[in-house]
């Protein structure tokens, strides 16, 4: 355990934290690739202020009550940007419509203020999907709703960055431990042990000089750890979602969902039940040369 605490909001309850032992030396050799691996592709700053244009669209469309009056297509630009959401969602959304979809999500985004109810949000939330293999987006879902609505005030909580039941994420990742496959992780799903590993990577990066917009520096930090583990040792689950290539910052921004949208076409990676790509924002898909000509 290392880093600066986060002084408790009035509406958090002074449960006592978990105590994660995290590794400084191997967050330093990660945020440094980070810096150097960015560098090509215009930086970190170019990654954070892609981070906060994504936060934005979420909040535009979900934030202050807006929830309510959500489209399916606005939805479909949304869940372009969380990748295990985009690979399954049309067909769950062929099976069951949208609207039920729409009340979970407005029910999960009501008084956000509240941020002592995030574990009853996301419970919430779970409960109103079957608990299956074939549902494990559902939590990646509302996590990413959550704190990219709110970026500052609930944490990144989807399995990549810790997930209980299987052990794996970014938190063992940066374990302090030296057989890091062999340590045993006392840490819950609970929002908790998020808001601590968020808190303690706050610190980590105040102390390398980062002075604003850090809660997205954390989000670049941690999908870079875990997309080393993916390069290092993914397996064919895995490999499904991310696609080994050379560029060193791939994983890191499909991670966030930042692969989300060619904005030249508009087309996203985001495919509907009938085979055709969802294009943000509505567009209507481009016509082709052919299609020009016989219209000409």
């Amino acid at each position: 355990m290392f880093g600066l605490r986060r002084k408790p909001t009035e509406t958090e309850h002074a449960a006592p934290r978990p105590v994660l032992d995290l590794s400084g030396p191997r967050l330093r050799r990660a945020f440094d690739d980070l810096v150097q691996a960015s560098e090509p592709t215009g930086g970190l700053e170019r990654y954070v202020t892609a981070l906060a244009l994504k936060a934005s669209l979420f909040d535009e469309l979900l934030g202050d009550g807006q929830a309510a009056d959500l489209t399916e297509a606005e939805f479909l630009d949304l869940a372009a940007f969380i990748t295990p959401v985009r690979r399954r969602i049309s067909a769950h959304l062929a099976q069951f419509g949208f609207e039920p979809l729409r009340l979970r999500l407005a029910e999960l985004v009501h008084e956000l203020d509240l941020t002592d109810r995030t574990d009853a949000r996301m419970a919430a939330f779970d409960a109103g999907f079957s608990a299956d293999s074939a549902h494990r987006w559902v939590r990646d879902l509302g996590a990413e709703v959550l704190h990219f609505t709110r970026p500052a005030d609930y944490p990144l909580m989807t399995r990549w960055v810790w997930d209980a039941g299987t052990g794996t994420g970014v938190l063992r990742e940066i374990w302090a431990s030296e057989d890091v496959d062999a340590a045993k992780i006392v840490a819950t799903n609970e929002a908790a042990t998020f808001q601590t590993l968020r808190d303690e990577l706050d610190g980590f990066l105040a102390d390398e000089g980062v002075f604003r917009d850090r809660h997205f520096y954390v989000d670049l930090l941690m999908s870079h750890v875990y997309a080393g583990y993916i390069n290092d040792r993914g397996g064919q689950y895995l490999r499904t979602d991310f696609t080994l290539e050379g560029d060193p910052m791939q994983h890191t921004r499909r991670m966030l969902g930042l692969d989300a949208v060619n904005t030249e076409t508009g087309r996203t990676r985001l495919r509907l039940i009938d085979g055709t790509v969802h294009r943000f924002g509505g567009l209507p898909a481009p016509i082709s040369k052919e299609s020009a000509d016989a219209h000409s």
